[in-house]
């Protein structure tokens, strides 16, 4: 797995388009790798997906919303918008793959058990076999 290792804020100052729109800063961060996972490091769900993905052989980009006291809930109200989802108290895992949106564990879980994960995974370039 691949951690966003540096602060938010020294990252987002790096980019050339920063903004404040936290849907398209989720949108160009889903979109600059193969599999990206927004997700709550104490979080279960989130652990799980991440654990069912490294163990297919895909090495996903982690972006840790609670690592982020400035943007974190921000994008973590955003992404339950995206999703439609307002009545739950958590909306992570989040998982994007070639830059689209796939959902949370549900939606990954059930892509993989009807074997649309891996054709999903191949064409995004997460996997190779």
């Amino acid at each position: 797995m691949h951690y966003q290792t540096e602060s938010w804020n020294s990252y987002m100052s790096q980019k050339i388009n920063i903004t404040n729109d936290p849907l398209q800063h989720i949108e160009r961060l889903a979109s600059e790798n193969a599999v990206v996972i927004f997700s709550i490091s104490s979080c279960c769900m989130c652990h799980a997906v991440k654990r069912l993905l490294c163990g297919m052989g895909v090495n996903p980009t982690v972006y840790e919303l609670d690592q982020d006291p400035m943007r974190g809930k921000e994008m973590e109200m955003a992404l339950m918008m995206l999703l439609g989802n307002s009545c739950t108290p958590s909306v992570v895992p989040v998982v994007f793959i070639g830059g689209k949106l796939v959902g949370g564990m549900d939606r990954v879980m059930t892509s993989h058990i009807n074997g649309s994960l891996v054709p999903l995974l191949k064409q995004a370039g997460a996997l190779w076999l």
